[in-house]
């Protein structure tokens, strides 16, 4: 039998193996303290970057930060609420980049309200900007990407509550939705992988943003999560950071449909 391990050209192959250069990148919710992060990683490695989200103002300061380094960058509005605004957004991304090789979606909420006080209102507030913005978001790009024949990568941003649940707080809607967008990514998954795009997820556990800070304040909760935590420490953004460029970039061409989860080794031990 002859040999069949394929040749490699290092210094082509294996040299690109994360470079984003000329590569067009859409992050709605990336104005965040999480997707700020991801939009600098992304442009450091050669991504154009359309930041979008509720606030022009917040997507438009970071675009012009992100630009004064030499990286290019633009900021819209969209209500991801909103189907229509969703696929508005798309197209002016499209206008101004062209088709979106990357999609990493940033968005997302939490309503904390316990089991037995839980509201129709905030439960589907959470459900329509965590799952199904998710849906439609992925659809608007989806159907750029199919269309232009890209092989490209979807990133949905998660949560360890896609997995597991949090003792005495008010989680439900947000762990459902979590743990829902990561069937929603297993499926899409399995519908784009015919078009040579990926689906995946990345799942942190607490980050040190804006959206813990009132959990932060609680000395009691914070030092139950840090004895909770194998590493000991809570994570920071960048340190999500490096799962995304890894499932943006063709490190991670032949992954699909996966999460993967950057708590410090909390899903590993419980």
């Amino acid at each position: 039998m002859g040999k069949i391990t394929p040749a490699i050209d290092f210094s082509t192959e294996l040299a690109g193996l994360f470079d984003l250069r000329g590569k067009v990148a859409y992050l709605p919710g990336g104005y965040g303290g999480i997707g700020e992060a991801i939009a600098w990683g992304l442009a450091i490695r050669g991504a154009k970057v359309a930041v979008s989200g509720r606030s022009l103002e917040k997507a438009e300061k970071l675009a012009d930060l992100i630009r004064t380094k030499g990286c290019e960058a633009i900021g819209l509005q969209v209500d991801v609420q909103s189907v229509a605004d969703i696929n508005t957004s798309v197209d002016q991304v499209v206008r101004e980049f062209g088709p979106p090789e990357i999609f990493v979606n940033c968005v997302g909420i939490q309503r904390e309200e316990p089991l037995l006080a839980v509201t129709e209102e905030a439960f589907d507030e959470v459900y329509r900007s965590n799952l199904k913005s998710a849906m439609f978001l992925a659809q608007a790009v989806a159907r750029c990407q199919t269309e232009a024949g890209i092989k490209g990568k979807q990133v949905h941003l998660l949560s360890v509550r896609a997995r597991l649940g949090i003792r005495d707080r008010g989680y439900s809607a947000y762990c459902s939705t979590k743990g829902g967008l990561v069937m929603l990514i297993k499926q899409h998954a399995m519908e784009l992988a015919r078009h040579g795009i990926t689906v995946n997820g990345v799942a942190p556990t607490f980050v040190y943003t804006e959206m813990i800070q009132h959990v932060m304040d609680n000395p009691e909760f914070k030092q139950n999560l840090l004895e909770r935590i194998p590493l000991g420490r809570i994570a920071d953004p960048k340190d999500v950071v490096g799962a995304v460029l890894f499932f943006c970039s063709p490190a991670s061409d032949f992954i699909t449909g996966q999460i993967m989860y950057v708590d410090g080794g909390i899903t590993a031990s419980q």
